[in-house]
């Protein structure tokens, strides 16, 4: 966990001395889940989670946007060998989100702009739940840490913001040293949407 930290205030530093345009923009919303290259017998569907976090705007036409989030992803995992009846659990992860983005402003005057964004994101796993308990998956059984490539829209109309964003999983989901996981090759595959707030000066 301290990589994605260190790097996230290196941004943070080398972006402050840079400019004093910063805005500071708060955000809730939604998030939408999948998993890839489910195993045999397997199946996955994305369900809706949650996220809240901040994000800090360097610049201006150009700009540096690392920011931070809390989130709880869910996915319905399903199993069907064909011999048994379907068992069906809902998996939720909780998660600290890292992310440092680069990304341009398309349209910029006084009412609205539209900003595209991307970069890398790290994913620090705090805790694995099955809703039902019908499929013992734990947090041991999963990477503790997943590397990610996030991109996004942002729209700003006044103070307020909306952005949806996707992030394509870099890292397996599951732990290398589990020898039952070992050789299903998923990565994450997340959609996502936040209403936020922005606070401070980027004229």
């Amino acid at each position: 966990m301290n990589k994605p930290i260190m790097l996230l205030a290196a941004i943070l530093l080398t972006a402050g001395a840079a400019t004093s345009q910063v805005l500071i923009n708060p955000q809730i919303g939604i998030t939408y889940q999948n998993l890839t290259d489910p195993a045999e017998f397997y199946d996955y569907k994305a369900a809706t989670g949650f996220q809240a976090g901040a994000d800090l705007r360097f610049g201006d036409r150009f700009f540096f946007q690392p920011g931070a989030f809390f989130g709880r992803n869910v996915t319905v995992v399903s199993v069907d060998n064909g011999e048994t009846a379907v068992v069906e659990d809902g998996l939720v992860r909780t998660n600290l989100k890292f992310r440092a983005q680069a990304g341009y402003k398309i349209i910029d005057n006084y009412q609205f702009d539209l900003r595209v964004m991307l970069g890398p994101s790290y994913d620090v796993l705090l805790s694995v739940d099955n809703k039902d308990d019908k499929i013992e998956w734990n947090k041991g059984d999963f990477n503790g840490g997943s590397w990610g490539m996030d991109a996004g829209i942002g729209f700003d109309m006044g103070y307020f913001t909306v952005s949806p964003t996707v992030s394509f999983g870099l890292s397996r989901v599951f732990d290398d040293d589990v020898i039952e996981l070992k050789d299903i090759d998923s990565k994450y595959l997340t959609y996502g949407l936040t209403l936020g707030w922005n606070f401070g000066n980027d004229d």
